[in-house]
């Protein structure tokens, strides 16, 4: 895995931030649906490009249910998500494997002691997710208390209120707050995107928590109404490409929630491709979240390969 220099933040520029006064929905929209018609990706090239969103796969389980029975469960699937043959037939690596494993905090001991043998993260949401409406000192010890648990990666939700009111100065100083806590930790902070009101909203939220030291930009939780869309990503992408024009420092960008099917993912990867280049293309600065994403992907591997899709007990989890 490469290491990056991490993103240190800068001080609050909102002049600089603000300068979008409106962002053209309809035209985010339009440029939007075009990436998915201008590239047409087929056979040998579409599975090496399917492989490639398997390595990028936050392979997460969020449910108000989990268990350490299904978190290992999933684990097992993070260290082995594509099967052996299909892979040997595909000429890849016996070791391939997903990006991370995101569960809540209460499981962070049972997904470590999983992974245990491999180099694959574990991460785990924080501040009082989905709603981040938990009083501010808890939602930091939080992340302390999952760092210190062995959480190698932090995924917060910020304070959606912040962004509705036009609070940045407060957006920033808690987003720098959290970094803080967070340590060596990596932070992907959660926009919420569907719940901002608006795409200049986003871009702001976007910048402000760049600023203030994120690793990562994160659509959604996946708990909200509207989550992960293209033209949300788009948006977040020029913001990510903004900030490193300035300041020569990359962030990742993280999708997540109702990203359910290869075709998704070859989208995503679209988009990245042609709005931040081949540099993001890497689990160190592009991620999809997800939880049944695999499993369509491994389905459509094993059509590439044989010819047929596979049986569903073929595929039991992804």
């Amino acid at each position: 895995m490469t290491i990056l220099e991490r993103n240190p933040g800068l001080p609050l520029d909102l002049g600089w931030a603000a300068r979008t006064n409106f962002i053209n929905r309809s035209a985010v929209e339009r440029r939007a649906s075009t990436l998915t018609k201008r590239r047409s990706i087929k056979k040998d090239w579409q599975a090496a490009w399917l492989l490639k969103a398997v390595t990028m796969i936050d392979l997460t389980t969020l449910s108000g249910d989990d268990t350490p029975g299904n978190v290992r469960r999933l684990c097992a699937k993070a260290r082995q998500p594509i099967r052996q043959e299909l892979l040997a037939e595909l000429g890849m690596p016996s070791d391939l494997s997903v990006a991370a494993v995101c569960v809540y905090h209460a499981l962070i001991p049972t997904a470590l002691d999983a992974l245990k043998g491999t180099t694959i993260p574990v991460a785990a949401v924080s501040t009082g997710f989905p709603a981040g409406q938990s009083p501010f000192e808890q939602r930091v010890e939080e992340i302390e208390s999952s760092v210190a648990a062995g959480a190698k990666e932090i995924d917060i939700v910020i304070s959606r209120a912040r962004v509705l009111r036009g609070e940045w100065g407060a957006l920033y100083d808690e987003v720098k707050e959290f970094r803080r806590a967070c340590g060596d930790a990596h932070l992907k902070t959660i926009l919420a995107t569907g719940e901002l009101g608006n795409l200049r909203n986003v871009r702001m939220a976007s910048l402000v928590c760049m600023m203030a030291g994120a690793d990562f930009i994160k659509t959604s939780t996946g708990k909200e109404k509207v989550n992960a869309t293209l033209s949300f990503g788009l948006v977040m992408a020029r913001a990510i490409r903004d900030y490193h024009e300035r300041t020569g420092f990359r962030v990742g960008l993280k999708p997540a929630g109702g990203i359910r099917t290869a075709k998704d993912s070859l989208n995503w990867l679209i988009l990245i491709k042609d709005e931040l280049g081949d540099a993001w293309l890497t689990p160190e600065l592009f991620r999809l979240g997800a939880s049944s994403l695999l499993d369509d992907i491994e389905r459509q591997l094993s059509h590439h390969v044989t010819g047929r899709y596979a049986a569903r007990h073929h595929i039991p989890m992804g």
